[in-house]
């Protein structure tokens, strides 16, 4: 939450641009991961059940093929010689040849291993303890069928699975059968496999650069705007810091002028009057008099002034009865009617207060003053009850257009100094105005805020 709180405003706007990005494209790498590895599973064991539906219904050929080569020999004399004759002869491929066992388990022919003929294997057992043999027996007698099994491959010489296909041949109690080795499926599966897991691979790098692509593009995107609202912020202060330096030259070249045609040319005057009675006694009493009256007028002005640079109300009798004053010194240059009402139980106000939301009527009333052509403009001071407080300003004029005012580099200095004084205080101010329609002026701080202004 700190290191939230220290991002400056872009950095905001930049993450909540970025994560939702990085987040979706997190979600969407992990689910075409798990759907590219959940297709690849169903692959692999399509793959594998038509393979071996493929072999057993080939190796079921071969048998078949077998029994109907030697079906002529049965009942013969030496048939079952022949028969093996025959079927030793019989293969199709250097790891693809039949076996002959007698119901009892010895070998009565193995084309590839012919040092097993004679022997009895009833007893063989593979390395986890099955009885391989037996089993086949047991498969032939219950009909034919197919068994899995391990069995030394010929062209490898290494144990290698075997599906195997065995008949009976009951007129010589003979088992008969022939196999095809699984380990060639088993590296084809391997291959899919590794296929799958390099197309998954690909995939996240698509996503990963995709993800760097948005980073980047949003990074650059962010880098131009701000490059672009930093120019505007410089061009709008830098005419922001020649309008203020403006400002204070007009206000210096007008209290100048107050001073030397108001104030100084009544104070000259003064002085001739008072130089005028010392050197004409009996006309004394009558040039003393002028000279009070015009002391007192030259007082007066001086006043006048001072409360217009800061008003000795705002500091005696608060925000409430400075803001009436104001409204009645507008209200007395004729045009124009201003009013100044207070609603609700007044209450002390922090200076910081009274200060940002006088000069903000000030300007405000200025603004109405010179360019609203209004027939009325109302001020209005409410303290809420529950201890905020809100300063609404209204005018009946032509209104004005505020955004095309603000966003304008040389004009709006008056309502973004306004602004600037009721952030400062973390008031809400809001302006509405349209052409035509007058404007309404607002400025709002809870209790929350006044308790901040005044610690």
């Amino acid at each position: 939450m700190k290191a939230w709180a220290a991002l400056s405003l872009r950095g905001r706007l930049f993450l909540l641009a970025l994560l939702p990005l990085l987040a979706s494209l997190a979600l969407i790498a992990l689910a075409v991961r798990q759907q590219e590895s959940e297709l690849a599973a169903r692959e692999h064991a399509l793959v594998r059940a038509s393979y071996m539906d493929a072999r057993r219904t080939e190796l079921k050929h071969y048998v078949d093929l077998a029994v109907s080569t030697i079906q002529p020999l049965l009942g013969q004399p030496g048939g079952p010689e022949r028969a093996l004759a025959i079927l030793s002869s019989l293969d199709y491929g250097r790891d693809g040849y039949f076996f002959v066992y007698s119901l009892d388990g010895h070998v009565l022919m193995h084309s590839r291993q012919p040092d097993l003929i004679g022997q009895n294997l009833w007893e063989m057992r593979d390395p986890k303890g099955r009885p391989t043999i037996q089993q086949l027996i047991n498969q032939a007698k219950a009909g034919g069928g197919y068994v899995e099994y391990l069995w030394r491959k010929p062209s490898s010489s290494l144990l290698a699975p075997k599906l195997g296909y065995v008949v009976t041949v009951p007129q010589w109690d003979w088992m008969l059968g022939t196999g095809l080795y699984l380990d060639g499926i088993e590296a084809t599966m391997a291959e899919l496999e590794r296929g799958a897991r390099q197309n998954i691979t690909a995939t996240m790098l698509w996503v990963g650069a995709v993800a760097v692509f948005g980073v980047a593009l949003i990074s650059a995107g962010a880098l131009a705007l701000n490059l672009s609202e930093h120019r505007s912020a410089e061009a709008k202060l830098r005419a922001l810091a020649r309008q203020v330096v403006q400002s204070q030259e007009d206000e210096r070249a007008r209290l100048a002028r107050e001073l030397h045609d108001g104030v100084s040319q009544a104070l000259v005057a003064t002085k001739l009057l008072i130089e005028s009675a010392q050197h004409e006694p009996e006309g004394a009493a009558r040039l003393q008099e002028l000279a009070l009256k015009r002391l007192n007028s030259t007082l007066a002005e001086v006043r006048h002034l001072s409360h217009a640079l800061r008003p000795a109300l705002l500091d005696t009798l608060g925000l409430p009865a400075a803001l009436q004053h104001l409204a009645g010194e507008f209200d007395a240059a004729g045009g124009t009617h201003f009013s100044a009402a207070v609603e609700g139980e007044e209450v002390g106000l922090p200076e910081a207060v009274n200060t940002a939301l006088f000069r903000i009527a000030q300007e405000a009333l200025n603004n109405a003053a010179r360019h609203a052509h209004a027939t009325t403009v109302s001020v209005l001071l409410r303290f809420e009850r529950d201890g905020g407080l809100a300063l609404e300003i209204n005018d009946d004029g032509q209104g004005f257009d505020a955004d095309a005012a603000q966003a304008a580099a040389d004009r709006g200095l008056g309502l973004r100094s306004m602004r600037e004084r009721a952030a400062a205080l973390g008031a809400r101010l809001s302006l509405f105005a349209s052409p035509g329609m007058g404007s309404r002026l607002t400025v709002k701080l809870a209790a929350s805020d006044l308790a901040r202004a005044a610690a």
